[in-house]
């Protein structure tokens, strides 16, 4: 008993958030040298790692739908305050940096996520199996959103250049919103069958075993160190600030790379996770890895925006360039393509990952 305490106290989960802490005390209002720079990077890294872990534990002791939520909420906590942070401190490119993150974590997720799910459960498998069903709506779901507050901006014409009006984008922000809840209902209450994982045989696992959920007092421990994680991450974030764009800067990449290296960061729980199912035969926990962080990307991420650019200075950007609706336009086709039939081989996720490629070279090489 003494010694599981220990090991808890002792997790990298406790220790990491903790340092966090301290260091933002530490550096907080100061320009920190190279080397407690490099210190920062990591503890940010390590506090986003660390958050959704806690998130992770608090939801499985509430349990669903409400459990999902605060997974979503949290990493979107993560995710708004990056950008938030990094449009305070201005800076090239800070007008677009909620579009350019929001749409690099669309592409990462349907693209890459998938894509790595797709092959390691082909080779592993041969055949990867999945309900097309619940694919189907989460990806027409992505579409809308992204559609709705990605794409539309660049066409209307109340305000100039790729930018809603603030009742347009009001009413982008309310429809995202409303969007988004609807489909963790469906997914975790009316309709819960639709997303439940399929083994390569055609197979519905309907009852997985499941660790025993947390106690009171180890959520409630979780829940704190959740609140810690998430403040160091948003100071730690504003320490960094100089230096992520003085780091994209000095590689000669364009300031629009900032948001491609936020959703990585913010990103890689999910993909490990979507891993590690696919290794399981289970591509379809994969997929609601994959599609539901980029709905969460969009339909709470677009939304903490609209209301935080009451407060900021400067345009709010959302519309997408010619090349990035094209990039958009064949991800949804491809998904499309994958998604229907319920089932894919390695091709697929080859193919998957071939854009994410595209996209990743394109925003190095507009």
């Amino acid at each position: 008993m003494a010694a599981a305490v220990l090991s808890r106290l002792f997790s990298w989960t406790v220790i990491v958030p903790v340092l966090a802490a301290v260091l933002l005390a530490l550096t907080w209002g100061r320009k920190p040298g190279v080397v407690v720079q490099v210190l920062v990077a990591i503890a940010l890294a390590g506090a986003v790692l660390a958050a959704v872990n806690h998130a992770e534990v608090v939801a499985h002791r509430i349990g669903e739908p409400f459990g999902s939520l605060v997974l979503a909420v949290a990493v979107t906590i993560i995710e708004v305050g990056l950008i938030v942070t990094l449009m305070i401190g201005g800076g090239p490119g800070t007008a677009s940096l909620a579009r350019d993150t929001v749409f690099a974590a669309v592409m990462i997720t349907c693209n890459g996520i998938v894509g790595i799910a797709l092959l390691i459960g082909a080779v592993r498998y041969h055949l990867t199996i999945f309900n097309a069903e619940g694919s189907g709506a989460a990806l027409a779901t992505v579409t809308t959103l992204a559609t709705l507050s990605l794409v539309l901006p660049t066409f209307t014409t109340s305000h100039p250049g790729p930018e809603f009006t603030p009742a347009q984008l009001a009413f982008a922000a309310s429809a995202s919103l409303a969007l988004y809840i609807v489909f963790v209902i469906t997914q975790t209450w009316r309709h819960r069958d639709f997303f439940l994982p399929m083994t390569s045989a055609g197979e519905v696992v309907e009852n997985e075993e499941h660790a025993d959920p947390p106690s009171d007092r180890q959520a409630f421990a979780s829940l704190g160190l959740l609140l810690i994680a998430l403040v160091a991450v948003v100071g730690l974030a504003k320490v960094e600030t100089p230096a992520i764009e003085a780091g994209v800067a000095a590689v000669g990449f364009p300031p629009s790379f900032v948001g491609v290296v936020i959703a990585l960061l913010v990103l890689l729980p999910e993909t490990l996770a979507a891993a590690r199912a696919a290794s399981r035969d289970r591509i379809q926990t994969s997929l609601n890895l994959a599609f539901g962080s980029a709905m969460a990307s969009i339909g709470l991420t677009i939304p903490a925006i609209a209301v935080a650019s009451i407060w900021l200075e400067g345009p709010l950007v959302l519309g997408l360039d010619a090349t990035q609706m094209v990039l958009l336009a064949v991800t949804v086709v491809v998904a499309i393509l994958t998604v229907v039939p319920g089932r894919a081989t390695r091709l697929q996720g080859a193919v998957h990952l071939v854009l994410v490629a595209a996209f990743l070279f394109l925003a190095v090489n507009p």
